[in-house]
């Protein structure tokens, strides 16, 4: 398993070539892979910190974004990880792992002592429970895929 080199910034702090490759990559998996038809710069991206996982190339291999308290609005009380996703290519490698625990990390720094929330794809259930997410709904359809809600408790 190779490491990636991270980088985690405000959108604003992104170069162009940052932007655009998270934007593709998103759509990628998103859109096409997945086949999710929705506004994926849904204007909360503007709010958030952007972590970015990439080769010694430049080439991004892994991306999720970090929102803030009340990004989403009132009822998103917690830090949310979101949008993570691994390149195609870069899958069965680790890449998904170390991602999420970068994301861990960064979110420690950012939001010292809070405890994190995400909307799981379900069958994503286990590999974030072995990262210390548990379930706190049913599970329910987002965009024709059955998502989950997990949190993770600081520890």
């Amino acid at each position: 398993m190779s490491s990636l080199l991270w980088q985690c910034a405000p959108l604003a702090e992104l170069s162009t070539i940052q932007l655009y490759q998270a934007l593709a990559l998103r759509a990628r998996v998103f859109v096409l892979e997945q086949q999710c038809l929705y506004l994926d710069p849904d204007g909360v991206d503007l709010r958030c910190w952007h972590l970015l996982g990439s080769d010694s190339g430049g080439g991004l291999l892994a991306y999720a974004r970090l929102l803030p308290p009340l990004a989403k609005g009132p009822a998103h009380r917690l830090p949310e990880i979101g949008r993570v996703v691994t390149a195609p290519e870069a899958r069965g490698a680790g890449q998904g792992r170390q991602l999420m625990q970068q994301a861990l990390r960064e979110c420690a720094r950012l939001w010292p002592g809070q405890d994190l929330a995400l909307s799981a794809q379900a069958h994503l259930q286990g590999f974030y429970t072995s990262l210390g997410f548990e379930p706190v709904s049913a599970v329910y359809d987002e965009d024709g895929i059955a998502h989950i809600d997990m949190q993770c408790k600081v520890r």
